[in-house]
């Protein structure tokens, strides 16, 4: 029995580790598709005002996307729909019928009134720009009020997707939005200008929601507008969803007013914070959204099942897997910050200073990077259980630290000749000018510090379960990534008298070799300290695999936490 049970867990955790792995593979295929795009973005533009622009224009419709579009989240309506469709196809149907119709209604009728908005907006929340700009960050906005529209659609198609297990329909969306954009980037551009660019961006929100609509019309869950709204299914999701609404709109207004003071400092300041934003993602995409999203579904129906022993045990190792990913990379970030922004980015007008001061925002964003990826997890884990209110509390606060300390920060940096030369000094960009843009991601990383913390904390007083095997994991994988950083900086050293770093190849070469080096040196200090992490890894792939491995040995120690 006990042996049936442990076979049980198991296959329950590799099937979390699997998914994770296939949404992990195509996360980082999006990500590598949307740094292209960012490539070409900084090989057309640079750091400038032009991308500074462009990247405004996104805030109000992104705004709307993550309040309005938050009411067809699948974080939200993934619980509701599987409790219905446990019950019946027919009620699953009709609850996603409804859903559908509050969406559009409401979504249609707040486009609406920020199109005719839009010039009163845009002013005050970029006041930097100059008259000519502000119309065209107005222009760009009104087209892109199409996209809050299309991805909420796509959400809705993806709660549908998921609840099926069709990780491969959902992981695949994102890479056709960013083939869209850089459809816009290559073949838009040269005619239409930026404006160009912005064609592509709807183009690509079409795709996203477009590659999961013959799945879920082959299930029959195509959704009909109706104006026969069931008041209380109704109800239920917009109050449940009220909490996650409000969260991001604190978190996305944190944002704006980071990039409302981007806009008064040097020119290309947003596009610096933008770029930097976009590369510490990537890393967040691969292993924090890939392990909240795979075990959402499993612990959404483990709760509605009552087993919380087996939901707390898999969101234990969810934990525990992102903690053992994320440090490491943390490291290779922080020590390879030259090399992956000059790889990734550093063509035509993208020049070393661009490098410099992106590579060093890049550096602070990234020293959040656990307590994102964790938060990722433990909002998925309250959602999971119906409860919004906990993390819409703590991301207030959090929003309020990241606004507080934007300010706060620019205030002294302006004011304190030391700070200013410890920043710069600390990241060695001292002699270049706009480095006043580094407060911004400090000011980020520090939310996320509290954010994360106050997560952590309260998820073990409302679940009453101490996550104490993510501690043992924290150290090991601690010392991994400190070997791993010394490693790959004492090669980097080594190689910068092999290679020319006036070249791509031998930028690349630098840093891909430095980092392979560091990170093999990793693994190895974690295999030898006797990871759990590095097992259950070789025991999950090893099953995707066909391999044949002894389950009660490799799962059996994932039963203590």
């Amino acid at each position: 029995m006990v042996n049936k049970l442990i076979k049980l867990i198991h296959r329950e955790i590799a099937g979390i580790h699997q998914a994770a792995y296939i949404l992990g593979i195509f996360a980082l295929s999006s990500q590598l598709l949307g740094l292209f795009r960012d490539r070409l973005l900084a090989g057309f533009f640079g750091a400038s005002r032009t991308l500074d622009i462009y990247y405004a224009a996104f805030r109000v419709p992104d705004f709307l996307f993550l309040t309005v579009a938050s009411i067809v989240s699948l974080s939200v309506l993934l619980p509701f729909f599987v409790e219905r469709l446990t019950d019946s196809p027919e009620r699953a149907k009709l609850f996603l019928d409804r859903a559908f119709s509050a969406f559009f209604m409401i979504v249609i009728g707040l486009s609406v009134v920020a199109y005719f908005a839009m010039p009163y907006v845009v002013p005050y929340v970029f006041p930097g720009f100059q008259t000519g700009e502000l119309d065209q960050v107005v222009s760009l906005s009104r087209l892109l009020l199409l996209s809050p529209i299309l991805l909420g659609i796509s959400n809705l198609f993806a709660a549908v997707t998921q609840a099926y297990q069709r990780f491969l329909l959902y992981a695949i969306s994102p890479l056709l939005y960013n083939v869209g954009i850089i459809a816009g980037v290559l073949f838009l551009y040269p005619t239409f200008g930026i404006t160009g660019v912005v064609y592509g961006v709807i183009a690509g929100a079409v795709l996203h929601a477009a590659v999961q609509v013959p799945f879920v019309v082959s299930k029959g869950f195509f959704p009909r507008f109706t104006l026969g709204w069931n008041v209380p299914d109704v109800r239920r999701v917009l109050f449940t969803s009220a909490p996650r609404r409000i969260a991001l709109s604190i978190n996305h207004i944190a944002i704006i007013f980071l990039l409302s003071i981007a806009s008064l400092m040097a020119e290309g300041s947003i596009a610096i914070f933008q770029f930097s934003f976009n590369l510490q993602s990537v890393s967040l995409s691969i292993i924090g959204a890939s392990y909240s999203v795979a075990a959402f579904p499993a612990l959404t129906r483990l709760f509605s099942k009552g087993d919380m022993p087996t939901f707390l045990r898999q969101f234990t190792t969810a934990a525990r897997h992102i903690v053992f990913w994320a440090l490491p990379l943390t490291a290779l970030f922080i020590v390879l910050r030259a090399q992956i922004v000059r790889t990734v980015l550093g063509s035509g007008r993208f020049d070393w200073a661009d490098t410099r001061l992106t590579a060093a925002a890049l550096a602070i964003f990234i020293v959040s990077l656990v307590f994102q990826a964790l938060m990722l997890l433990f909002v998925r884990g309250y959602f999971a259980v119906g409860n919004t209110r906990t993390p819409f509390w703590i991301n207030i606060f959090s929003g309020a630290v990241i606004v507080v300390s934007g300010f706060g920060l620019w205030y002294l940096f302006e004011a304190s000749a030391v700070f200013r030369s410890a920043l710069g000094g600390i990241l060695r960009v001292s002699d270049l000018d706009g480095i006043a843009v580094l407060v911004l991601p400090l000011a980020y990383t520090l939310g996320f510090l509290v954010n994360g913390a106050l997560l952590w904390f309260f998820f073990e007083r409302d679940f009453g379960h101490r996550i104490q095997g993510v501690f043992s994991s924290f150290w090991q994988s601690l010392a991994g990534a400190t070997l791993t950083g010394v490693t790959a900086y004492g090669v980097l050293q080594v190689l910068s008298t092999v290679f020319d770093l006036n070249t791509f190849i031998g930028i690349f070469l630098q840093g891909a070799i430095a980092g392979c080096v560091g990170a093999s040196v990793g693994l190895g200090v974690l295999w030898s300290l006797g990871s759990r992490e590095l097992a259950e890894l070789y025991s999950s792939l090893s099953r995707r695999f066909g391999r044949k491995t002894n389950v009660v040995t490799a799962g059996a120690e994932t039963l203590e936490n």
